[in-house]
């Protein structure tokens, strides 16, 4: 009877960790969707308008949705994530100067950064 106990404690400890397992892999395949909509955002910073929403798809799936806000000095990148029913969502700030030292911007662009829309 303790060996029945024992090894019913053991499948039930083994189904626990993977169900732990899958759900990792599946946060971490929305964590890399939302990081494609960082990326596309980085990509596709708006130069005139203050705000920009874009859905991205695969494959008739939605691998991201990404909103892009001009902030005082800089920018704010909001990416969702989604992978089959999870979502994760990643927000970052970039200023004017880590922008243009990487390249995603022009040093003529920085007047329409300065002003308030």
């Amino acid at each position: 009877m303790k060996a029945v106990f024992i090894i019913s404690i053991l499948f039930f400890v083994s189904n626990v960790s993977f169900s732990q397992a899958e759900i990792e892999n599946d946060m971490d395949s929305a964590v890399q969707n939302a990081k494609k909509g960082v990326y596309w955002a980085l990509e596709n910073i708006p130069v005139k308008k203050a705000k920009i929403e874009k859905s991205i798809v695969n494959e008739d799936k939605l691998l991201a949705r990404v909103k892009i806000n001009k902030e005082l000095n800089g920018i704010r990148i909001e990416s969702t994530g989604y992978f089959q029913t999870n979502e994760v969502t990643v927000v970052i700030y970039r200023s004017r100067d880590s922008l243009l030292k990487a390249g995603y911007i022009k040093k003529g662009d920085l007047e329409s950064y300065s002003e308030e829309d």
